[in-house]
C-alpha cells in the first residue's frame, strides 16, 4: 500500500491517517471527526534510522483506518 501525505485511501469508505511528528493522538482523531471520518482500526510501527551503521529507534509511526461516518436520519 502507498501511503500519500496525512492519509490515504483504501476506497471510498476506508481511509488511513497517520498522527504527524508534531501531532497528539487527540488532534489526529479530531482531524478525522472534521472529515466525517471515525476510527476503527490502529496499528503502529517503530520507526529506525541509522548512527554509525547502526540501527537506532526514532520513533513510533501511528496510523489509524478510518470509515466514513453515515448519518442515520
Amino acid at each position: 500500500m502507498t501511503w500519500i501525505g496525512r492519509k490515504s485511501s483504501l476506497g471510498k469508505k476506508q481511509i488511513w491517517y497517520e498522527v504527524e511528528e508534531n501531532e497528539t493522538i487527540e488532534q489526529c482523531l479530531e482531524r478525522m471527526r472534521q472529515d466525517g471520518y471515525m476510527a476503527m482500526g490502529r496499528k503502529e510501527e517503530p520507526i529506525f534510522h541509522l548512527v554509525n551503521g547502526e540501527p537506532t529507534y526514532l520513533r513510533q509511526k501511528i496510523q489509524f483506518k478510518a470509515m466514513l461516518c453515515q448519518d442515520s436520519d
